[in-house]
């Protein structure tokens, strides 16, 4: 089955709501518009595409989110 690109986009952001505390999706919901990932997932074709790339990007915000919460706490 394809998906269209907005498709795409609804069920990135959906999946971005529902794991919001779950390393790195909640910048997702708080920084990306439709638009802004309609852009991001541009050059993917399928769904898989879109969401390996997406979850590559996540994974990196949340290491950062992991390092700032350890920074913070070895601060403290």
């Amino acid at each position: 089955m394809t998906i269209g690109k907005t498709e795409m986009v609804a069920r990135i952001k959906s999946h971005a709501k529902a794991n919001y505390e779950k390393g790195g999706w909640d910048v997702i919901v708080e920084c990306y518009s439709d638009d802004d990932i309609l852009e991001m997932i541009s050059d993917y074709n399928t769904w898989d595409e879109a969401f390996k790339f997406v979850k590559t990007l996540v994974s990196v915000w949340a290491e950062r989110q992991d390092d700032a919460r350890s920074y913070r706490e070895g601060a403290a």
